[in-house]
């Protein structure tokens, strides 16, 4: 009896081991014309929600159930013709390249059927569209977090987990509803000077005590309400609630003014001029200019002056569905106010950059990839966050004044089971990702991840020095 349950427990432990064997496939990524690397191409397993991004280097690792390994690997980038082969018959030992591919642009205005013309009437169109284009039931979709922020000397802190975005539907007008739950986290290297009066004062505000910075003296103020106030500061400005429940969910939230593309005041802060027509998996996407309008974009932060802002980028949309592919915008300093505090602050006119990629899954366009970046004010001390407010240039350290943040995330995979989705709403939800959790080594075994570039590794592993370093 003892060997027989020996005998069926080995056997289920082949079992789990075979259904949850993998391969990962690793390469590289280049244009087939300039040989130079491919960044942001979609790697992934047709027909199915498994899938990254190549990284700035071209280079993407991936990794896929074995049950996957006869199902086909896709390679694809905008405007470039796709490589497919089966994911068994994958090979790393040669790097990938794809050709160029474009359509012709007179060809496709010239179609007989009736359909816009110009690069606003289509974005319209790209609106009017979305019902359609976008989830009308409620779903999951698990991803890669990585935060990190750096001054100009070094990388100051890092950040990588596992998150939930949980999402009512296109149809609910209840956008308070999405919701983000940090399941893991691989990462927390955070080694920030804890020092930045500016962030007190702003907290201090929020709380009705009026005082400025240069009033304060750091020797007289507990370590630990500043850090309550960077804290606050950190949710405030990077916290996925902000990312996902604002205007940077620019498509999500187009139904009202919660979003860059809100559709009453499109035009009056945006124009679109159709630039060419390009190819992805033998389907036309047009590939459109975004420039200001007469209105300067608001992004509302509260507490932070984030006015006066013109828009420029790109915007790539199917020419068969009108669905966006990818969005690349960014906003630039404007008005004189704005222009005055960002070349001041951050010695830059670019203030915000936000891309944004879909990838479709039974006919519905779902969230593939995000990445913010903004420079965010730590060591000013000697001034409000307000253009009108002059700034003592000979009390501010200008290598250390603000961070670089970016927020990159990857989703890979989607979960529409109603039972699954109603299971994950009955559990607590955590949006904080900037709160510690212990390390799980068997969950990251097998969970897709961003692949850091050769420049960003070798900067991750200095900070991990450093921060095991302070530890000690």
């Amino acid at each position: 009896m003892k060997f027989a349950k020996g005998v069926f427990g080995v056997m289920a432990l082949l079992f789990t081991v075979m259904t949850f064997s993998q391969t990962e496939i690793k390469n590289t990524v280049l244009d087939g014309e300039s040989f130079m690397p491919l960044e942001s191409a979609s790697v992934y397993v047709q027909n199915t929600t498994i899938g990254t991004i190549t990284n700035t280097d071209g280079k993407f690792v991936l990794v896929v159930p074995n049950k996957h390994l006869k199902d086909t690997l896709v390679i694809s980038s905008i405007g470039f013709k796709s490589h497919k082969v089966p994911v068994g018959e994958f090979d790393s030992t040669f790097e990938v390249y794809l050709d160029p591919d474009v359509a012709s642009l007179d060809e496709v205005l010239l179609v007989a059927e009736t359909r816009p013309k110009t690069g606003n009437d289509i974005m319209l169109r790209v609106l009017e569209e979305l019902p359609e284009n976008l989830p009308d039931s409620s779903y999951l979709q698990k991803g890669f977090l990585r935060h990190k922020e750096r001054n100009k000397k070094e990388f100051k802190w890092l950040i990588e987990s596992a998150i939930t975005l949980y999402d009512p539907g296109f149809d609910s007008i209840s956008l308070g509803e999405v919701k983000v739950n940090v399941d893991q986290v691989r990462k927390s290297y955070d080694l920030r000077d804890v020092d930045s009066l500016l962030t007190y004062t702003s907290y201090l505000r929020n709380k009705g005590i009026q005082l400025r910075s240069r009033n304060l003296n750091r020797d007289t103020i507990a370590t630990a309400s500043l850090i309550k106030a960077i804290k606050w500061n950190d949710n405030r400005i990077n916290g996925l609630e902000t990312l996902f429940h604002g205007k940077l969910n620019m498509v999500r939230n187009s139904g009202n003014s919660k979003s860059l593309l809100d559709t009453e005041e499109l035009l009056s802060k945006h124009q679109f001029k159709l630039d060419t027509v390009l190819v992805e998996n033998d389907r036309k996407i047009y590939k459109i200019q975004i420039s200001e309008s007469f209105e300067h974009v608001n992004l509302e932060t509260k507490g932070v002056f984030n006015d006066g802002f013109q828009p420029k980028g790109w915007i790539y949309v199917y020419w068969d569905t009108y669905a966006i592919k990818r969005i690349e915008y960014e906003l630039h300093a404007a008005s004189q106010a704005q222009r005055s505090r960002s070349k001041t602050l951050f010695d830059t006119y670019l203030n915000h950059k936000l891309v944004i990629s879909y990838k479709e899954y039974q006919d519905k366009m779902y969230l593939n990839y995000i990445y913010y970046e903004t420079p965010k004010l730590v060591n000013v001390g000697v001034a409000k966050d307000d253009p009108r407010t002059e700034v003592d240039e000979s009390a501010v350290n200008k290598d250390e004044r603000y961070y670089y943040t970016i927020q990159e995330i990857l989703f890979t995979e989607i979960v529409t089971d109603q039972e699954s989705v109603t299971d994950a709403l009955s559990k607590t939800w955590d949006s904080d990702m900037f709160s510690p959790k212990p390390y799980d080594k068997v969950f990251w075994k097998n969970y897709n991840t961003l692949l850091e570039s050769e420049e960003e590794e070798k900067l991750i592993q200095d900070l991990t020095k450093r921060y095991s370093l302070f530890k000690e």
